[in-house]
């Protein structure tokens, strides 16, 4: 593995660790489909479904960029559709009440070390 795919596999490890430790239920990690990927899908401990994408960098970027900017219009509506897609085919796991939601972890690293920060219920611009 290279680098890149190494930090990325320590960084959604880590990303299910903090959920699990936040009380969220694992149910799927890395779905992937022709039509999309998902991280890690979860439900919170008031039952929500969590679509969860991990974004993971080294602390040595120098050049101000954050693992959150990586999440572009683009990716944010590829993840959009992905979870849709997903929760319109697994209706059982959502609570008609609570429904679903899109989340995003940023990850940084440093050494061992992981800085995380929890977006929950983003929303995508149309």
């Amino acid at each position: 593995m290279n680098f890149r795919t190494t930090l990325g596999v320590r960084g959604e490890e880590a990303a299910v660790r903090y959920l699990i430790k936040k009380g969220y239920k694992i149910i799927e990690r890395n779905f992937k489909r022709s039509w999309g990927e998902i991280d890690i899908i979860a439900r919170t401990k008031d039952k929500v479904l969590a679509f969860v994408e991990v974004k993971t960098m080294s602390v040595s970027s120098d050049d101000g960029l954050k693992p959150e900017n990586q999440m572009t219009r683009g990716k944010l509506k590829r993840f959009s559709r992905a979870a849709s897609l997903y929760a319109g085919s697994h209706s059982d796991l959502i609570n008609d009440q609570q429904g679903w939601r899109l989340d995003v972890l940023a990850l940084t690293v440093d050494g061992k070390d992981f800085s995380i920060k929890h977006y929950q219920n983003i929303t995508v611009d149309k």
